[in-house]
């Protein structure tokens, strides 16, 4: 079986299992439930194809990952209390849904452009772009732009793809686990990228509303 194709099932059920379980933390209802699960799990792969003009007939004939995605919903819906211990295995499974997908992005990337720039683009967007839809539909800050080194690894990926492509399929496998092992060492030493906050003073920045209200 293709490699790529049962790294993408697993990305699936990791993605879609993050955003089933999103939801119901914020008590959203089953439509809401099966919404995030699938946004999270096809929102990157939607992105990627609107950027690089790939037809949608692309995203509507992965019939066999919606049944994947679906069932995963479907089980966490029934069995909450059954995948609590997921929140546990949390970074695995999200680095190995964040390896996968971007893979998949750098390699459509490859295939319609060739150049850096798009391969890059493609795998950001697809290996990340779920997570930041499903942040925002549950009202969150998207983790990808604030929290920890999390989309530097699909760039890691995507350079290296870029460089190393034809590979075997074993290689793709070591690019997971090694996504995997980093993102976890990220967490624990927590690495991130360098930060700039800018307090505004309220005194001096008042709503426009008010000096409206004042004139």
């Amino acid at each position: 079986m293709d490699i790529l194709y049962v790294t993408s099932v697993i990305g699936t059920i990791a993605f879609s299992l993050s955003g089933a379980m999103v939801a119901m933390e914020e008590d959203y209802d089953i439509l809401g439930i099966t919404v995030l699960g699938f946004v999270t799990a096809f929102g990157g792969g939607v992105l990627r194809n609107i950027v690089l003009d790939l037809p949608m007939s692309i995203f509507w004939s992965q019939t066999n990952l919606f049944y994947v995605s679906f069932a995963t919903i479907f089980f966490v819906y029934l069995f909450p209390k059954k995948f609590k211990a997921w929140k546990k295995f949390e970074i695995v499974s999200d680095a190995i849904g964040l390896a996968a997908f971007s893979i998949s992005g750098a390699l459509y990337g490859l295939d319609i452009n060739g150049q850096i720039g798009p391969v890059i683009a493609a795998a950001i967007l697809t290996g990340t772009g779920g997570g930041v839809i499903r942040d925002l539909l549950a009202g969150k800050k998207p983790s990808v732009l604030c929290a920890e080194v999390y989309g530097s690894w699909s760039i890691l990926i995507a350079v290296v793809i870029y460089y190393t492509v034809p590979m075997q399929p074993v290689f793709y496998l070591i690019i997971i686990a090694l996504t995997v092992v980093l993102r976890v060492v990220g967490v624990n030493n927590n690495w991130a990228l360098p930060k700039k906050t800018c307090l505004l003073n309220k005194k001096e920045f008042s709503p426009v509303s008010q000096v409206i209200d004042k004139d």
